[in-house]
């Protein structure tokens, strides 16, 4: 039995197609890969202890267990940055808590992990 060819002159839309789905092939498994190394911090709990001092505590997610760099910072109620620290996070577990300590200029109202990058 032969295979079915396609209709003359839609040869062009079977090529676009076969590419285009080449394309979001490749696009899904690039955004996979980039998401299993990704680093990621969520923000457990925050308390602010006083006018100058905010404490903040924080879950790392990291995909090798790699030493990690954490800058942490306490904001006001326009979400201007009033303080700011950096966590060293030491080479280990794939998940680690952390509690901080903000130092800040004026009262803070939240804290939030701004970054978090790989230490070499």
């Amino acid at each position: 039995m032969p295979l079915p060819r396609p209709a003359p002159g839609t040869a062009h839309w079977w090529v676009v197609g076969i590419l285009g789905v080449g394309v979001m092939v490749a696009g899904v498994v690039w955004f996979g890969l980039a998401s299993a190394n990704a680093l990621s911090a969520d923000v457990t709990a925050y308390r602010v202890v006083s006018d100058s001092v905010l404490e903040l505590d924080y879950d790392v997610h990291r995909p090798d267990g790699a030493a990690v760099r954490c800058t942490i910072e306490a904001q006001d109620v326009r979400h201007g940055r009033v303080g700011t620290t950096t966590d060293d996070v030491p080479a280990g577990a794939r998940s680690v808590h952390r509690e901080v300590t903000v130092r800040t200029s004026a009262r803070a109202v939240t804290g939030v992990v701004a970054s978090c990058v790989r230490v070499p």
